[in-house]
């Protein structure tokens, strides 16, 4: 399984298989005169822009959600509001509320915005690639900077055997299926009976708590992955993020493709040597593979002008990357805009609820 599709040069495909093919030696090669690229690739700043605001809202979302919940906690009135952003931090209550609003036609009262969250993150992925991994998720953008300082430390990453690669990536999609099965199974009167149960309504404050609150195990588990993160491109997100892996899957409906021009490739493998998910994007002509995270390193590599671009499918119409931007802004804004508008981002649940839960959190366990 190499989870990539695509069209290859003659004698890819023998390469692909290890199989020795009749492609002439290197060094026999015509050298192809090329036109470089006009002007500096833009799409890495763009692309950390975007990273990087994102990240600071989510550190914004954080440090306000503490303040509310230690009000609670402390018996005080609470000087900031709850911030319903902080729900994306739980996917499972998205998927659950997506299964109860299809089953059913409405809106849960608890974690609404959970839900309105997973299906943007979807969404975005159906439309613009894998996009939520390569340029919104924290942890995402967190592991891509630890990778970074390895190689930019130790001048290198580790590079897994193949067969080891691939049976380690599959490990996501197993962790996906344990959870869809999970949810799935249950029926629309059973999520409701578990959102409106004491840990279904504070599961955000619970998650909180957890990482306040670290036991040994925890603690260890979370420094074994930053350290691999450090030395491994995209450890976490690669290995075992069932969320990635949905988003993977969405993606290979996406009309946005990394393409290459064959004829006027040069053959320098730039673009497959900075593609973090080491795709061999320099043998396809297109990648459909679920692993590709829309993050335009192989199109900034590449040296030669109009050769590999992200493209529109049927037009076969580059997209820049300010475009990518501004349709995840306008996706992602548009999705939370309505959300507020409708009714359906903020948990409704009386602060007295929340006076009396909050302070007891430790009591109450997974039902």
């Amino acid at each position: 399984m190499r989870g990539v599709t695509g069209v290859t040069e003659p004698g890819a495909v023998g390469r692909q298989a290890g199989i020795m093919t009749a492609a002439p030696p290197q060094a026999c090669r015509e050298k192809k005169a090329y036109r470089k690229k006009a002007g500096k690739d833009r799409s890495q700043p763009v692309r950390r822009a975007v990273q990087v605001a994102f990240l600071l809202l989510n550190v914004w979302i954080g440090a306000e959600f503490y303040l509310w919940v230690r009000a609670f906690e402390t018996g005080g009135a609470p000087i900031v509001s709850r911030p319903p952003g902080v729900e994306g931090w739980l996917p499972i209550a998205g998927m659950m509320n997506s299964k109860y609003l299809f089953e059913t036609g409405r809106v849960p009262a608890v974690h609404p915005s959970a839900m309105v969250l997973f299906l943007t993150f979807t969404g975005l992925s159906l439309l613009v690639r894998k996009s939520f991994c390569g340029w919104l998720c924290p942890v995402g953008t967190v592991s891509e900077y630890l990778w970074k300082l390895g190689r930019d430390t130790f001048r290198r990453n580790w590079l897994l055997p193949r067969w080891l690669d691939i049976g380690l990536r599959s490990l996501k999609y197993v962790l996906l299926g344990l959870f869809v099965y999970a949810v799935g199974s249950m029926s629309a009167a059973a999520i409701l009976q578990f959102l409106q149960s004491p840990y279904g309504i504070i599961a955000d404050v619970k998650m909180l708590n957890f990482f306040r609150h670290l036991s040994v195990t925890a603690a260890v588990v979370i420094g074994l992955l930053v350290l691999l993160s450090i030395f491994v491109q995209n450890f976490w997100c690669r290995y075992l993020c069932p969320y990635g892996a949905l988003m993977g899957l969405a993606a290979l409906l996406s009309p946005l493709r990394i393409r290459r021009n064959a004829a006027t490739c040069i053959d320098c493998a730039k673009c497959a040597k900075a593609c973090p998910e080491r795709l061999p994007v320099d043998r396809l002509v297109q990648i459909r593979s679920a692993e590709c995270i829309g993050c335009l390193e192989c199109v900034a590599a590449c040296p030669v002008e109009d050769t590999l671009d992200m493209q529109l499918l049927g037009v076969r119409r580059r997209v820049p990357a300010w475009a990518m931007a501004a349709a995840i802004a306008v996706i992602f804004c548009g999705a939370t805009g309505w959300a507020i508008h409708a009714g359906h981002w903020q948990t409704h649940v009386p602060a007295e609820v929340y006076g009396e839960l909050i302070p007891r959190a430790r009591e109450f366990s997974h039902p």
